[in-house]
This record gives C-alpha cells, sequence and structure tokens, in this order.
C-alpha cells in the first residue's frame, strides 16, 4: 500500500489540469541561458550543462522504479504544489532546475583543470563544495514538506546517501564532460541522453514509471 505522500503524488502525477502559465517563462528563460552560451562558443558549458541535466534524469528514473517495486513510496517524492508533475519524484520547477544547474555552476569551474584549491584538485572541489550545498538545500525542501522521504535510509540521519548517490555524481560527470575534448563531449551527452531516452520510453510502455 503506497505511503500517504506517495499517493498524494500519485493523485497529481501527469495532470494537466495542474498546468500555470510561469512554466513557459520558465522554459523561456532556459532557452536564453543555453542560446548565450552557444553564442559566446561556451560550448563546454553546455555540454557540462546537458550532462549534468542527464545525470539527475537517471535518478528520477530509477527512484520511480523504487516505488514502482516496492508499492510503498519512491526514495523521494513531490507531493506538494507544482505546475506538473512528471514523474513521482519530479516536477517541472526541479527539472527547469536541474536544466540550468550544470550550465551555471561550470561557469565557476577555473580554466586552468589543475589547478589546485587547498591542496586538492579544483573540478573535485567544487564537486564536493556543490554537493554538500545541494544536500542542504534538499533538507530544507524536505523540512519544510515539499519533498519526502518515507525510507529510513534515506534520511536526515544518513545524509551522506544524498551526498554520494544524490548529487556527487551530478558533478563529477558534468565537470569530466566539461573537460574532455569536444567529439568525447558529443559522444558523452549522446550515450546519457540516448540511454535516458530509451529507458523513458521502455519504462514507461511498461508502467514502471
Amino acid at each position: 500500500m503506497p505511503a500517504e505522500s506517495a499517493q498524494q503524488a500519485l493523485n497529481i502525477l501527469r495532470d494537466p489540469t495542474q498546468f500555470q502559465w510561469y512554466v513557459i517563462s520558465l522554459l523561456a528563460i532556459i532557452v536564453f541561458i543555453y542560446a548565450n552560451e552557444i553564442e559566446k562558443r561556451n560550448l563546454n558549458n553546455v555540454f557540462a550543462g546537458l550532462a549534468f541535466w542527464g545525470m539527475d534524469w537517471f535518478n528520477e528514473i530509477w527512484n520511480s522504479l523504487i516505488f514502482h517495486f516496492s508499492g510503498y513510496a519512491p526514495v523521494w517524492g513531490a507531493p506538494a504544489k507544482t505546475s506538473f508533475l512528471i514523474l513521482i519524484g519530479l516536477n517541472i520547477e526541479i527539472l527547469f532546475m536541474f536544466a540550468i544547474s550544470g550550465v551555471a555552476l561550470s561557469k565557476l569551474l577555473p580554466k586552468d583543470k589543475n589547478l589546485k584549491i587547498m591542496g586538492m584538485n579544483n573540478r573535485l572541489f567544487f564537486a564536493i563544495v556543490n554537493s554538500l550545498i545541494f544536500v542542504l538545500v534538499e533538507m530544507l525542501l524536505n523540512h519544510i514538506g515539499v519533498l519526502t522521504w518515507e525510507w529510513s535510509w534515506w534520511s536526515i540521519t544518513n545524509p551522506i546517501l544524498l551526498f554520494i548517490i544524490g548529487y556527487m555524481p551530478f558533478h563529477v560527470v558534468s565537470f569530466w564532460v566539461h573537460d574532455m575534448e569536444r567529439k568525447n563531449q558529443i559522444k558523452a551527452v549522446s550515450i546519457i541522453w540516448g540511454t535516458i531516452t530509451l529507458e523513458l520510453i521502455v519504462f514507461g510502455l511498461l508502467g514502471w514509471i
């Protein structure tokens, strides 16, 4: 039997009557951000952003599968008011936030990928710091009840999993793609998004997500 929070999310899952017009403005902002980076030929930031965004999709898909196979709850749910709930833990506002985050965070990276900060490679340093910030934000969202956790092993008392699984891979992969040669960036992002597309089609047709 689904947890109460999971049932609340199911009640609005992909319900078009939830739509609000501000979504169009958010979409326009994302298009502008990516177009601006492309215009300035900051393609490393574009590929980093797409990789970061893709990593979130992987998390959201397996989160939905956890709910399907457990019948109880996703690892995180998003039952709060939204303009559109895409997957049980992913609303359109979260989607747009992750679409922008990778671009924004890659702009903070030093041009010298070998530069040390506090004795640590700067890519690793920023991956750790950014991941900690994201975990703190998620804890706040959980505290105010808009992002729900129902499993004891994914909670404020065990933040290491949020850090290691929830966010660190996003930054590591995004920064890794950022520093690749162009042909490898294209290949990496194509593999990420090709896999995501296949998963969405297969699991969607099976009714698992």
